[in-house]
Order: structure tokens, then C-alpha cells, then sequence
């Protein structure tokens, strides 16, 4: 069976949350897809309710029992829940349970039973409540998923950005852009866009201070550590520039002059892509041993439950998923 004949993993996300119903819809919407749910079978039968569908959910022991039968959703059981958790609340339960689909999945990933995960949202206050130590997605993935390095991904049909730093503090931010750092983003970003079908990307690498510095007179990172490693980039042959004014290049990119845009840390790089829209954003890890996107936005406990929840992030995630795993097949990331 080829990558691509394997179904895709879709984590519930935070039971509490938005992910189980926009699953469902997603699921729903597009009859297609070759997906399993992971997670817990009562939490996706509670959100087919909530979005008035029809469909039977079936418990899965493991992915070898899947038959893909139209109008169900099955879903590999994960971890265990003795009852329903309350929605729109902070949970432990809530996000031991999101914390097990995870893990499950990644298990799979690398087992080779599924093509790639697409994760829905998780809360990182109701992790900690759990006593999971990560603070997000990405180096949850990371440390399971066995990746020395991985960098963030997001973006929309206009803009694309990848960041050095992600969920950490600004004054870490700092710290923790060096030169290896901005290299890595730099050779992830050139690798991201080339799997998204851009032959020879251009990567525009942001600066850390404002006006990029100015020459040194509002900060040495551009001249120190930034320029080096795009120099460094393209003597591997990366077509890199930079460093650009962090507050005008994404608007280059969007006119058409960049493919993709190395940000410096987690704000610099995410502000631009939401204000877009949420609706349209997706976000794919880089540098995991095997495909991971997901949508760009939260658990949305304001409107968890109600249905009003739009699945429009997490169709384009697997949307994004499903070229990723084409493009691997074709040996091309």
C-alpha cells in the first residue's frame, strides 16, 4: 500500500473544545478523504449530535479494522474517559485525553499505518492542568515524532512564513535565534516550499529589528547572525534574501516578490497570516519524519457546543495534508 493509499490520522483535538465538531463536519463535508478520527468514540458521537448529522461513529481497537464505510466516522480509541467532559471549560481530563490521541497518532505515523496527521485544536492551560509538560503542538510532535529540529509553517494561498522560534518568550526569542537556528529555518523553509510545488522558492528572511536593524544602529543581530546564515543558505544553493524589514516583507510576499518568508519569532510571523483570516490559514510542521498539518486557530471555548463552529482551517489542512503526502511520494520533500 502506497502513502497515499493509507488513510490520514485526524486527532480530535480538546474534547471540551471545537475540534471534535469541526471534525465531524470536515468529515461530513468531504466523504472522500481517506481518514481516521483518533481519540475517544462518545466525544465524536457527542459533536455528530451537536452538528446534526446522521452519521454512525464506530470504535476502532487499531487502524487494521477501518472498512471506510460511507456515512460513518470510525475512530481509533485512545486513552480513556469514563464520562463526558463538560464543554467550553478548562479540563485535565479534557487534555490527557487530546494529549492520548496525539500520542496514538504519532505511534501510527511512525509505524507507517497512516499517511500523515492533521491535528485539531488543543488548549495549553488544560495540558498543564493534565501535567503534560509541552506547551504546544509542535514540540509535542517534535520529541515523540523523534525530530532534532523542527519549524512551524503557516500560512494561505497569498503568504507562507516559517518561524526560527515559536512558543517561547520574546527575551528567549532573542536568545534563541542563532545562527544554527536561522540556518535550520532557513533550509526547512526552502524544503516546505519546494513540497508545496514552488520550483526554486524565494525565501526572504525577516530581520529581528525594526527597519532590519539599520545598519547596526538599532541592533547587530541582522549583521552578526542573520546575514551570515542567509550567506551560509546560499552557498548550499537556497535562493535566500535579506534580512528584510520585519513590517513591509510580508506585504512583498503578498505582491508576488517572495514564495516564502523566515520570520524571527513566534508574533513576527503569525499576526500577518491570521489577520487574513483564520478561515484560510493552515499550519504544517517541518523537519517530522512524516506529514503533520493542522488548522490555524484555537479551541474556540466561547462556541464549543453550540455547532456554529467553521471547519473552513481544518478542510484546508487536510486539503494541505493530502499534496504533502503526494509530494513525498513523488520523492519531491
Amino acid at each position: 500500500m502506497t502513502d497515499q493509499e493509507k488513510p490520514l490520522a485526524i486527532t480530535m483535538g480538546d474534547p471540551s473544545g471545537i475540534g471534535p465538531e469541526i471534525v465531524a463536519k470536515a468529515l461530513i463535508a468531504r466523504p472522500e478523504v481517506r481518514a481516521l478520527v483518533f481519540g475517544c468514540p462518545s466525544v465524536m458521537e457527542r459533536a455528530v449530535e451537536i452538528v446534526g448529522a446522521g452519521h454512525n461513529v464506530r470504535g476502532l481497537h487499531c487502524v487494521q479494522d477501518a472498512c471506510f464505510a460511507q456515512g460513518e466516522i470510525e475512530v481509533v480509541r485512545c486513552g480513556k474517559l469514563t464520562e463526558l467532559p463538560a464543554m467550553g471549560q478548562i479540563q485535565a481530563t479534557s487534555g490527557r485525553a487530546a494529549f492520548c490521541a496525539i500520542r496514538q497518532a504519532i505511534v501510527s505515523a511512525l509505524e507507517g499505518e497512516v499517511s500523515g496527521i492533521v491535528t485539531a485544536p488543543i488548549h495549553k492551560e488544560a495540558l498543564s492542568q493534565a501535567g503534560i509538560a509541552y506547551p504546544g503542538h509542535t514540540e509535542m510532535l517534535a520529541d515523540l515524532g523523534g525530530a532534532d529540529r523542527v519549524a512551524m509553517l503557516l500560512g494561505n494561498d497569498e503568504i507562507r512564513t516559517v518561524l526560527v522560534t515559536i512558543h517561547c518568550s520574546l527575551s528567549d526569542a532573542i536568545k534563541g535565534g542563532n545562527f544554527g537556528a536561522q540556518k535550520t529555518a532557513i533550509r526547512l523553509a526552502h524544503e516546505g516550499a519546494t513540497a508545496l510545488g514552488y520550483d526554486n522558492p524565494r525565501v526572504a528572511v525577516a530581520g529581528l529589528n525594526p527597519h532590519a536593524g539599520e545598519g547596526g544602529m538599532f541592533g547587530r543581530e541582522e549583521l552578526e547572525v542573520i546575514t551570515p546564515a542567509i550567506k551560509a543558505a546560499q552557498a548550499e544553493g537556497i535562493n535566500a534574501s535579506g534580512p528584510w524589514p520585519g513590517d513591509t516583507v510580508f506585504m512583498m510576499a503578498r505582491q508576488g516578490q517572495f514564495d516564502i518568508v523566515v520570520a524571527q519569532y513566534h508574533d513576527q510571523g503569525l499576526i500577518p497570516i491570521k489577520y487574513m483570516g483564520l478561515e484560510k490559514g493552515v499550519n504544517i510542521t517541518l523537519g517530522l519524519p512524516f506529514v503533520r498539518t493542522s488548522p490555524d486557530h484555537g479551541t474556540a471555548f466561547d462556541i464549543a457546543g453550540t455547532g456554529k463552529a467553521d471547519a473552513a482551517s481544518l478542510l484546508t489542512a487536510i486539503s494541505y495534508a493530502g499534496k504533502l503526502v503526494a509530494s513525498q511520494s513523488r520523492g519531491i520533500a
